[in-house]
């Protein structure tokens, strides 16, 4: 299978990243791609950038070194009720919006909470994708995080970064096989992302394909093998 598409990557507007929009476009077209996702982390990720930031991405090109992009945002999900760290206003102006869970903006509870919390932002109509719920640190209850991501029209994400061995979240292997299991339990689409910080990482799945392949996941469940596909899941509002 092949991959069309990254939409979960960072550049050094987020504070901890290393290369520019163009640089990463770039990157993205000498990989084959047809779409790539920049998904700065939003305020209140220490280091990253201001309000100001998402308000005028209006003034960004869609299409870099040939290569279409979608512009958007990595919320920090706050709390218990699902608040994100984005108003409405601007959220609405977002090609693609990803909610996750990061230790300098949300504290854990028990598992009925963070999964309560999850679903309470897939209720959120402008969240597209759930980045990385695959972080034990973070326990949930995968089945209804499954069945509500189907329900809500949601994706979750096999964060490639996730199975890295030198990355921080916890169990992420163990988390992503009970979630693929279940997704294809109950045919509940996912996406892959690279959650590149670098151009290097840019359309980089690796990981996520090996454990693709040994599950044997269906093709017809992975949004990255069409753009069609993913925006099937884009502009709900």
């Amino acid at each position: 299978m092949k991959y069309m598409l990254d939409v979960h990557t960072h550049t050094l507007a987020s504070g901890h990243a290393y290369n520019t929009i163009r640089e990463m476009a770039c990157a993205a077209k000498d990989r084959g791609l047809e779409l790539l996702g920049i998904t700065e982390h939003a305020p209140q990720m220490p280091g990253t950038c201001h309000d100001f930031y998402f308000s005028n991405l209006k003034v960004v090109s869609r299409k870099m070194c040939g290569m279409e992009l979608l512009l958007g945002v990595e919320l920090n999900i706050l709390d218990f009720d699902g608040n994100v760290d984005l108003s409405e206003e601007l959220l609405k102006r977002m090609d693609i919006v990803i909610a996750s869970m990061h230790t300098p903006c949300y504290s854990s509870g028990t598992k009925q909470e963070n999964t309560k919390t999850y679903i309470n932002v897939m209720k959120n109509p402008y969240v597209n994708i759930i980045g990385h719920p695959d972080d034990s640190r973070y326990p949930v209850d995968m089945e209804a995080l499954v069945l509500a991501s189907k329900e809500h029209k949601v994706l979750l994400e096999l964060n490639n970064s996730s199975l890295n061995p030198i990355g921080a979240r916890q169990d992420a292997r163990g988390n992503d096989i009970e979630m693929l299991q279940l997704c294809k339990k109950h045919h509940v689409p996912i996406v892959i992302g690279s959650d590149a910080h670098t151009d290097s990482d840019v359309g980089r799945h690796d990981l996520a394909m090996m454990l693709i392949e040994e599950l044997d996941f269906p093709e017809e469940l992975i949004v990255n093998r069409a753009v069609s596909e993913l925006r099937k899941y884009l502009n709900k509002v």
